[in-house]
């Protein structure tokens, strides 16, 4: 939509990441908690192997303070490069005859721009999921009343640069996540429209433009989710090494000498998952993932796409259909 501004899609985006943020939280702390290394020893009957769902169920909005404050600038600056790569690289992609739609396959065109803006976003984000992931995991019996993602920031005091310890994982998860969402995105909400303009069914407007892309969005979500799940365990181990503390280390792996928390590579951290619990280790936690990230895409960019044409037209542009998808 050309009509657009830099304010209008950082406005649209951080809008939809705050409402989506706060209504799938809960079931990112879930994965967080069953992706641990300290899940059987926290949130399992030791004796009968039972889910402990108390502890397991208990302060499921832990750290969602930091994501709040990180996900409004990184989720409005990942859409800005977006929006802005994608239109640069559609410029720039030369047409022909016999491809009118430019040399380079439009996926290709969707999927450099998403990585370009996914690159952005994460150094942004990296010190909240950090945050985030840590507080999740602290124990909400503790008698304290310090705030879990206090007591987090805490352990970050005398290292403050940690807190970007788990960029290489996070963008090695989110590149390929959104290389593959978005092309399988744009080609869904683009079939839907075609398949709904050819049984006549078609009305145009802001609530069917938003539910196209919400049933896209989250199609696209749940396939890329599942599919780099293992990706997401290592990031987990990853983020939750980097305290710092000590005790952590020892549970991951006894043998592990506490100054070398950390420090241990992506690699070595699969294989490890993969001498713990075989190859299901690594996907564990992927049929949760896959569930909360059909509805927090299915509805952050429904409320994105939305809220950029509701910007737009308020802002007195005269939206068309094509607008609209």
């Amino acid at each position: 939509m050309s009509g657009n501004t830099n304010s209008d899609i950082l406005l649209a985006g951080a809008f939809a990441a705050f409402t989506i943020d706060l209504l799938v939280y809960p079931l990112d702390t879930l994965k967080t908690r069953i992706q641990s290394p300290n899940y059987a020893r926290i949130y399992t009957n030791a004796a009968t192997s039972a889910v402990n769902k108390p502890a397991l169920f208990r302060g499921l909005y832990q750290g969602v303070g930091s994501v709040i404050i990180a996900t409004l600038p990184s989720s409005g600056a990942f859409f800005t490069t977006y929006e802005r790569t994608k239109a640069l690289l559609t410029h720039l992609n030369p047409t022909t005859a016999s491809s009118p739609h430019g040399l380079i396959p439009t996926p290709l065109v969707h999927a450099a721009a998403s990585s370009a803006a996914e690159l952005v976003s994460c150094a942004i984000l990296t010190p909240a999921e950090v945050i985030k992931q840590n507080a999740q995991m602290v124990d909400s019996t503790a008698k304290t009343s310090t705030n879990p993602t206090l007591q987090t920031l805490a352990k970050f005091r005398s290292n403050p640069l940690a807190l970007w310890r788990g960029y290489t994982a996070l963008a090695g998860r989110n590149l390929p996540f959104t290389a593959l969402q978005f092309p399988l995105f744009e080609r869904l909400k683009q079939g839907i429209r075609d398949r709904r303009e050819r049984r006549g069914k078609l009305r145009g407007g802001l609530v069917e433009s938003g539910l196209i892309t919400a049933v896209s969005a989250g199609t696209a979500g749940a396939v890329s989710a599942v599919v780099t799940t293992p990706v997401d365990v290592v990031k987990t181990r990853i983020m939750l090494a980097a305290t710092g503390d000590a005790s952590a280390a020892q549970a991951l792996n006894p043998l592990v000498r506490p100054e070398e928390k950390g420090r241990k590579s992506a690699l070595a951290i699969g294989r490890e998952i993969m001498r713990e619990k075989g190859w299901r280790g690594l996907w564990r936690g992927g049929a949760l993932r896959g569930v909360w990230t059909m509805i927090g895409s299915g509805l952050y960019l429904g409320v994105y796409e939305s809220g950029r044409i509701y910007l737009a037209e308020r802002g007195g542009e005269s939206i068309n259909e094509e607008d609209l998808f």
